[in-house]
Parts: structure tokens; sequence; C-alpha cells
């Protein structure tokens, strides 16, 4: 199985200065090369340009810029053309399947914070000096960084990526290991509900509270973004002490709440792997359920609209992003993996209307959004256990269909 370890890296002044220039200049390699594209569709009979043809082209780069691209691992800069070509594959894919295309953009220095080296040993090495007390790693025209390696990497490390995030670095393991010893069977399962007032809701009827950790911070999010919004926009070279200043305070807010959710994201699936064999829960559309509302014409008056709730849409739509329920979905999934716990996702449609007594299934059972009452039977319940349960019904029906 593949596992992914991040550690922070503790660069010296020019370290840190050296790894800025590589993903500036990486940057402008992966701009180049979607600048190329472009060109060649729209002036050159819509040809299309793809990896293997910049990929050829890349001795030549180096050898006329030296000094900037020359400089650099070859495969990591591979690896940077692969990434734009994966960004045209989903565009393409978009395209085809009728989704917005959403066509790839050029990144700006602050977009741009990764470089990724596909293989141990070209281009960087991990823990490079192990004769050394501290664990080092060794980039390309970067040197020996140190690393703050707060636990041991387990298996044979695949690949190896630097991360930028606010004024910290950060160094991305992947390894390969053998599939680890599961955890002791409990013979229980459960079925889980996500939400907005709870963050989940089981089908034994206990309630994890939402933290809510976005709406915590966004007094002092929305004044220190008041604070940056003074200041002219600049490029990072151009900017003042003063405006540096206000951009890391904002980075600085926005990191916290990210390392918050992680946090609460790992604890909760932590507990429900432990306590569980098997967890059911439903297959959201995360994207489609943040989608902003299309607007509604006038037909009275042509250019005007009809009032199409995208006020209270907003409002919803920053609560679904603040509770996170991509993130903690996919860490569930990976730490069930490591246990030997079973995952399913079931289809979410009707859980919360459908009656686990009797199975009637309407809208009217559920009056309020906390309440389920059902019109058939006259069973009352929390709507979301009552969700949670239906999940868990459904997740057993598909193993046990699988089995079969």
């Amino acid at each position: 199985m593949i596992r992914a370890y991040k550690f922070l890296m503790r660069p010296t002044v020019g370290q840190a200065q050296a790894l800025g220039e590589m993903l500036r200049d990486h940057c402008s390699l992966y701009n180049g090369a979607l600048q190329e594209r472009r060109d060649a569709y729209r002036h050159v009979s819509k040809t299309t340009v793809r990896y293997g043809t910049q990929s050829g082209q890349l001795k030549e780069i180096r050898a006329f810029d030296p000094d900037r691209q020359g400089r650099w691992s070859f495969s990591s800069q591979q690896a940077t053309l692969r990434r734009l070509d994966k960004a045209f594959a989903a565009f393409f894919r978009r395209v085809k399947s009728g989704d917005a295309p959403g066509y790839p953009r050029f990144r700006g220095g602050s977009w741009f914070d990764t470089v990724d080296y596909p293989k141990d040993g070209d281009g960087c090495r991990w823990n490079s000096t192990p004769n050394d007390p501290g664990t080092r790693v060794r980039f390309q025209g970067v040197g020996h960084v140190k690393v703050n390696q707060h636990r041991p990497v387990v298996g044979r490390v695949k690949t190896v990526s630097v991360k930028r995030e606010g004024r910290k670095w950060f160094v991305v393991l992947t390894t390969e290991q053998d599939q680890p010893e599961p955890l002791p069977a409990t013979g229980s399962v459960v079925g889980i509900d996500l939400g907005i007032a709870n963050f989940l809701a089981d089908s034994g009827g206990e309630f994890v509270p939402n933290p809510r950790h976005g709406r915590t911070a966004s007094t002092k999010l929305e004044a220190a973004q008041q604070a940056l919004s003074r200041f002219p926009r600049r490029k990072a070279k151009d900017r003042t002490a003063n405006h540096q200043r206000a951009v890391d305070k904002v980075a600085e807010l926005h990191g916290k709440v990210r390392r918050q959710r992680l946090d609460h994201a790992h604890k909760t699936a932590l507990d429900l792997v432990r306590a569980h064999d098997f967890i059911a829960h439903e297959d959201l559309k995360i994207r489609h359920m943040i989608k902003a509302p299309a607007p509604k014409p006038d037909p009275d008056q042509p250019g005007t609209f009809l009032p199409n709730g995208a006020a209270a849409k907003a409002g919803l739509n920053r609560s679904i992003a603040d509770a996170g329920w991509g993130v903690f979905l996919t860490i569930l999934h990976a730490k069930a993996e490591s246990a030997g716990r079973e995952v399913i996702a079931v289809d979410p449609r009707n859980t919360s209307r459908q009656c686990p007594q009797c199975g009637h299934t309407a809208k009217e059972n559920r009056p309020t959004q906390e309440r389920f009452h059902c019109v058939a039977c006259g069973h009352t319940a929390h709507a979301d256990t009552v969700g949670a349960l239906n999940a868990l019904r459904a997740g057993l029906v598909l193993r046990n269909a699988n089995l079969a």
C-alpha cells in the first residue's frame, strides 16, 4: 500500500532563497509550456502539442538557459510538464462529459507552490546524510536541507515533493509498504450521516459536534483581509514590509484553520475505525452541492432577474466548505484501509426521508431540519440518526451483494 508523510523543513536563508527560485523557474516552465500549447492550437491549424514533444525540448531549454532551467533536476521538470498534461487531460474529459470545461490557466508565483520528484535518488535524496544525527533531504541546486522528522518513515520512499505554505517549507514523501496487521475485530457496524448542525451522527444515536473552525476565525480573518486590501496588488518582490506582513497574517490564519480541520478529521476518523469493523456513509457529491444557483431571468422585464436564493445558498456553501466533509471522507477511507476495516459509500437519496421502522418515504416525514416524524406509522427520531440508520442498512445490503 502507498502511504504519505509530510515533514517540516528548516532551510537556511540561502536554501530558502534557492527553494523559492526553484518554484519560480518551474512555474515559468509550466506557463511557457501552456503558452506553447495555446499558440499551436490557435495559429498552427489547431495542432495539439503533447507531453512527449515538450519533454523532448527540455534539453534545448536547459542548454539555452543554464542559470535558471539548467540548474534544476531534469526529472522534476518532466513532472511539471506532466502536471500540465494532466490538466489538459482533465479539461478534455470535462468537455466530453458536458461539464464546465475549465481551461488550464497560467500560474502566478503565489499559485505554484509544489515541485515533484518522481523518484527518490533522481535529483533528490531522502535522508541524504545517514551518519548525521539529524534527518536531511538533498535537492539538486539547493543542497542538504534539515528536516523535522517527527515520526519514522516506514517502507521504501518512492516520490519526494517540495511544498511551500506561507513562509514554511515542507517535504512530502510517498512510500510503498506492506499491508499492516489489521486491528482486532470488534463485531460492530455503524452508519454515519454528515451534516452542518452536527458534524456527524451515527446509527447508534451519537453525535460529533461541528467545530466550525472557519466561522470561529472569521472575525480575525475579516480584519486581516481588510488590512491587506488597503495595499495595491503587487508582485512579491515589489511589496513593502508592511504589505508582506499583511499577506503573511492572512496566510497564517488560513493555515491555522486548515490544520484545525485536518486535526479534527483525523481524530474523528480514527475513533470510528478503532470502534467499528464496517462503516457506511452517504456518497456525497460535494462539488455539486456547493454550486451557486442558476439565475432566473424575469420574463416580464428583460434584462432583470428574479430572486433565486443565492444569498442563502452562499451561506450554506460556506458552512459545507467549513465542515470539510471531503477531507474527512478521504482520511476515513485511508485509515480504514490501513486498519483492515471496510467502508462503503451508499446512494444518499431519501436517506433522511425514509422511515427506518415501516419503510415509508415522503418529504413530509422530515418537518424540520432536525426532526423526523413518519406520517405513516408515527415513528419519531432525530433526522440525522435516521439518515445514518438508512445508510447502514443500504451499506450492509451492498456488502452482502458483493460477497454473493
